[in-house]
């Protein structure tokens, strides 16, 4: 199936800024995470939001962007030759849309390297990276957080030190490749090296593995990490461990662990970029008076001055009471979106006297409810 264009994926224009781009994928990620969706619909929403975050990851990079933009998709497939590709990126692509920040957040990722060779020919191969998902709170993205994760590692046997060999006996060199863990296939002109099928790039067999570990020389625990999450830090971005990942081959340097963070839901507040949205219930009587409302805030209370009239939907913004994000100079606003209560379980008492209140409107005209006169007024020229 031919891949779809990056640009509509995201819902924008081919001539669309930096910033729309980022706020589309924000709106997408946001709304396909797999974390928000159940069964079936799950699976669906972990594909848009990989589609949405591969087409950002080139979109929100300039040079990947003109590659595109010139050759489509080829121009960023590392299969198909360098034309300003993006090449293997790994856990990459976060890097470069967030930058990289205290030197350990969104460092380059990717699988196992290609290897070199040590002294005695074997292939060395770099530790393949691994990932880990954690899920914390608004206010621990905002504020920040210091905590400890359980992650697998591998240990060196003990039954064995790490030879794979059952105690007693020890590992051969390979015959297929002569202990070089590659082997070179010529076809015509041509001479193509792959990793030994035998000894599977290690350059010795064992005939008899040991018991503890199968072979593999070494064995599988836990550790525990101790992770810092940075103030501002938000969904979908990773921070490194460097060297925490699969170990190498062949002494090869291990991989890295990257923890992507991911962001509960609020009961209150909804992100967005450093600002932060909330919706806040107000009575008829109280936006109809004004008066004086207290909202909460992520890290304290505030006070809104409502005028008299506040209708539904009005909007006031609170300056400053957003997140302060990884690289703002200072932090985002609150903006507090009026929702007016129709009153319900009336008593009959009430119930006369919201009557007695409408008929005293009717008497007074319009001038109450400029809003419904000129909705009225639209409707009437409508149906000339």
């Amino acid at each position: 199936m031919a891949k779809r264009d990056f640009y509509d994926i995201l819902g924008v224009a081919k001539n669309a800024t930096d910033d729309d781009i980022k706020k589309a994928y924000r709106r997408l990620a946001g709304k396909h995470h797999p974390d928000r969706h159940q069964g079936d619909d799950a699976k669906q929403a972990e594909e848009k939001f990989k589609e949405a975050k591969e087409a950002y990851e080139m979109l929100s990079d300039p040079q990947k962007r003109a590659a595109y933009d010139q050759y489509g998709h080829a121009g960023v497939d590392p299969n198909m030759g360098a034309r300003g590709g993006a090449g293997p990126e790994g856990f990459g692509g976060f890097a470069e849309a967030f930058g990289d920040i205290f030197g350990d957040i969104f460092g380059g990722g990717g699988g196992a390297t290609g290897g070199r060779r040590t002294g005695g020919g074997q292939q060395v191969y770099r530790g393949s990276d691994l990932s880990y998902a954690m899920e914390i709170t608004l206010e621990e993205a905002a504020f920040g957080k210091d905590t400890q994760i359980r992650v697998p590692t591998w240990e060196t046997c003990d039954t064995c030190k790490g030879s794979g060999a059952k105690p007693g006996t020890s590992p051969k060199t390979c015959t297929t490749c002569n202990g070089a863990g590659t082997v070179h296939l010529r076809q015509g002109f041509f001479s193509i090296q792959q990793t030994c099928p035998h000894c599977h790039g290690s350059g010795k067999i064992i005939p008899e593995p040991c018991i503890t570990c199968s072979g593999a020389g070494k064995i599988k625990k836990q550790k525990t990490l101790e992770v810092k999450i940075p103030a501002g830090i938000n969904e979908g971005m990773r921070i490194r461990s460097a060297g925490n990942g699969e170990p190498g081959t062949n002494g090869g340097p291990p991989g890295d662990l990257y923890i992507e963070i991911r962001v509960k839901q609020h009961e209150i507040f909804e992100r967005d970029g450093d600002d932060l949205h909330c919706s806040v219930p107000v009575g008829l009587t109280t936006a109809a008076l004004g008066g004086t409302l207290e909202v909460p805030t992520l890290g304290s209370k505030a006070e809104i001055d409502l005028p008299e009239g506040t209708q539904h939907g009005k909007t006031f913004r609170l300056r400053g009471k957003g997140i302060k994000g990884l690289r703002s100079s200072y932090p985002g606003d609150l903006y507090c979106h009026v929702a007016v209560e129709t009153p319900v379980k009336l008593t009959e008492h009430q119930r006369k006297l919201l009557k007695e209140l409408d008929e005293s409107f009717r008497k007074s005209g319009d001038r109450h409810s400029p809003n419904a006169k000129s909705w009225t007024d639209r409707v009437k020229d409508l149906f000339k």
